[in-house]
């Protein structure tokens, strides 16, 4: 069991191509903590194998304040990686993941605190409006809409960028150690206790989400694969549905042969069903396909992530 200090905030932040905001994220975390003296704490910034020189600026902060603490890894392996990476070196009450790109209005902090002192175990940002792009924001309505079904999330509540968490909380997601990890899914299966606090999402300081549309479609998968089996269930429906029909229209079709009935039967429509039928069968098979690969992927025991070094991580 990881040490667990009364009174100490553990900083998750997560950092890829934040070399120019990461610094005054950290900045305005050390603002926010010396305010007040109820809390200790100490961040835990985990370069996920940034291709720009961020690790020389966490060096550089870590250098002037030991409670900033530096987990670099040695390749990328995506931002929910990440945040169980820096979860793996928590020592606080609780845990507070942070982007690293100034979005995340810490003058809030102690709004997403206070929940959890008053029971909740869980807090999170809820935005009146995401700074993100049309495109970014239909993919997160349908995340979410999913996520809902497949995961039985509770009705209004949408993960954001800026969670609060309790230590038995980070504790149990900690001990997922296989190599797709969905945070949403991880946090779902612990608790459902969670309270949503109502706050407006600041712009981005610098550069772009890293966030591709690619990244987040994989992200999606990890989740509806690692935590739900209702995608293979569909499958198996629709295909047993199929098989019905077609067994139907067969005799269907043979009575009206046998009662000389003349009917029009277009090729090209037989054509088209049996494209179809033999296009959802492939689409069947490679959704089978991605559990299997996956279980194959988790028994060869996959690293969610590489640590190449830490800084300040003892003191």
């Amino acid at each position: 069991m990881r040490e667990e200090i009364e009174n100490l905030i553990s900083i998750i932040i997560p950092c890829y191509g934040s070399e120019k905001t990461v610094a005054g994220v950290i900045d305005e975390i050390n603002q926010r903590f010396s305010e007040q003296n109820k809390y200790d704490y100490e961040v835990i910034a985990v370069n996920d194998g940034s291709p720009d020189n961020v690790i020389a600026t966490l060096e550089e902060c870590a250098a002037k304040n030991d409670k900033v603490k530096v987990v670099d890894l040695a390749i990328n392996s995506g931002k929910h990686h990440a945040i169980l990476a820096g979860y793996s070196f928590v020592r606080g009450q609780i845990a507070i993941t942070v982007d690293d790109d100034g979005q995340c209005p810490l003058d809030r902090i102690w709004d997403l605190v206070a929940p959890l002192e008053n029971g909740y175990d869980m807090s999170m940002a809820k935005y009146a409006s995401k700074k993100e792009s049309t495109l970014k924001k239909m993919g997160s309505k349908v995340n979410s809409r999913m996520s809902r079904w497949l995961l039985n999330k509770p009705k209004g509540v949408v993960f954001t960028n800026f969670i609060a968490r309790k230590r038995f909380v980070v504790d149990a997601m900690s001990n997922y150690h296989m190599p797709y990890a969905y945070l949403e899914g991880l946090s779902l299966k612990t608790t459902r206790n969670i309270a949503l606090v109502d706050m407006d999402e600041r712009k981005r300081v610098a550069g772009k989400s890293g966030y591709t549309f690619a990244k987040s479609f994989k992200l999606m998968m990890n989740g509806y694969t690692a935590f739900s089996p209702k995608p293979l269930r569909i499958s198996a429906g629709i295909g047993g549905f199929l098989s019905f029909t077609g067994a139907i229209y067969m005799i269907v079709s043979l009575i009206l042969k046998l009662c000389s009935v003349c009917f029009d039967f277009k090729y090209h429509l037989l054509i088209a069903i049996l494209l179809f039928l033999v296009g959802l069968i492939l689409l069947s098979l490679g959704l089978v396909g991605e559990y299997v690969g996956r279980i194959f992927v988790a028994q060869n025991n996959a690293n969610q992530f590489v640590v190449r070094k830490t800084i300040n991580i003892n003191k």
